[in-house]
């Protein structure tokens, strides 16, 4: 029983030992694979281990020493991540567009596009939309994983949208069904908002405090929410949808479309009422980058009704930071200066606010964020199976490791 649970943690740490190295080679690229070690604070032998496993599913390639980098010893043996061996595709939907970016396995964006999608496309006809551009996209590309955020609620166990007001065609499984129709590789739905959220905190304007709230503003409102540094889900996985705050003190106002009280009184269709001009949502936008009066003072109201829901947010998370993404940041720091005016006189200190570094890209920056995510947790299997087959046929030699790497390294 004793060498059983012995052997049980060795291939643990093991595993973890692979995970540390991988995830060092992918953020230095490459180096000597005693720098390696040293970095990840492990023997070299371990390292070894690690890198022949990680070799053999061809996530790092051993390179030629530098025959002329020291005088002294053998030249040291470099080694790096191969983050061409694959890509990753993220995907976002959205009643405005569709949009599609491939990154290799070190998030390096290779191919991107967007499709706008015209006022009263079904839902069949945008998932459609999507699939063509997919292909496109991918069509010289080996993906590894897919992840795509639609929004509304979304149930992660079972892959389908539970409900979805802005396009009612998308629920159920539609959109995972039609990908994977076309796809080889493992197809994630989630929550457009909340991978927005981790794809800001990704590739944001460093976005790195513990307490953060991304708010997408727009025709619908919903929150994603990160509580020390993990990003937050609730029971059911539809925490943040603020979009159903009911802040209207006994006022009652119905909405249609299925918008909930907060967002039918601040979103998109609201502005545009309240502008009283001749024009679309984002021609409201553009009135108001260009100080049209009208413009102005309607989204100055909704800044005000807002900021209610700001304060609200404020007192039950306390957050460090509130970040507001969707078609409403483009309005920019006049946007901010405005709810901060009326969040003035709150009693309780409010939290800063920022607009989204990424705008419209977060979704599919979160989208990538996660496929990378997967890779490692899945690819890591394949990795310790391939350990625990190496030490059934006993330990690697202190004495001779493998030919790849060079006996004697005295440098590096």
């Amino acid at each position: 029983m004793m060498d059983e649970l012995v052997a049980v943690g060795t291939e643990l740490m093991r595993g973890i030992n692979a995970d540390a190295v991988l995830r060092q080679l992918r953020a230095e690229s490459t180096m000597t694979v005693s720098a390696l070690a040293k970095k990840v604070g492990l023997s070299r032998q371990a390292v070894t281990r690690s890198l022949v496993a990680l070799e053999a599913e061809g996530l790092v390639e051993f390179s030629a020493p530098e025959r002329n980098a020291t005088k002294v010893g053998r030249p040291a043996q470099r080694v790096r991540f191969r983050a061409e061996a694959g890509c990753v595709l993220g995907l976002s939907i959205s009643p405005q567009d569709v949009r599609v970016a491939v990154s290799d396995l070190a998030g390096a964006i290779l191919t991107t596009e967007t499709v706008q999608l015209d006022a009263g496309t079904s839902g069949a006809e945008g998932v459609e939309t999507l699939v063509t551009t997919v292909q496109r996209a991918t069509a010289n590309a080996d993906i590894w994983f897919a992840t795509v955020g639609a929004p509304g609620i979304v149930d992660l166990h079972a892959q389908v949208i539970k409900l979805i007001p802005s396009m009612p065609g998308l629920a159920g499984d539609i959109v995972v069904r039609r990908l994977s129709d076309v796809l080889t590789c493992p197809v994630y739905l989630d929550n457009d908002v909340k991978l927005a959220t981790q794809g800001e905190r990704w590739r944001g304007a460093q976005r790195r405090e513990d307490s953060v709230v991304m708010i997408h503003w727009g025709e619908r409102v919903g929150a994603g929410i990160v509580m020390q540094g993990e990003l937050y889900r609730g029971a059911s996985n539809d925490s943040g949808d603020i979009g159903f705050l009911d802040l209207l003190a006994g006022e009652t106002r119905t909405n249609p479309d299925g918008l909930g009280p907060f967002e039918d009184w601040v979103g998109a269709d609201e502005i545009v009422r309240l502008a009283g001009l001749e024009g679309t949502f984002e021609e409201v936008l553009k009135a108001y980058g260009e100080g049209h009066p009208a413009a102005v003072s309607a989204i100055e109201t909704v800044a005000g009704r807002f900021a209610k829901g700001v304060a609200a947010i404020r007192s039950i998370l306390d957050p460090q930071l509130v970040v507001i993404g969707g078609p409403m940041a483009r309005c920019g720091e006049p946007l901010l200066e405005a709810i901060r005016a009326h969040l003035e006189h709150q009693p309780l200190n409010q939290p800063p606010l920022a607009v989204s570094s990424l705008g419209d890209d977060a979704v599919v920056y979160g989208a990538l964020h996660h496929c990378l995510a997967e890779i490692e947790r899945t690819r890591f299997e394949r990795v310790r199976s391939s350990i625990r087959r190496a030490a059934a046929r006993g330990p690697l030699p202190a004495e001779a490791p493998p030919a790849a790497i060079p006996e004697g390294e005295a440098h590096g």
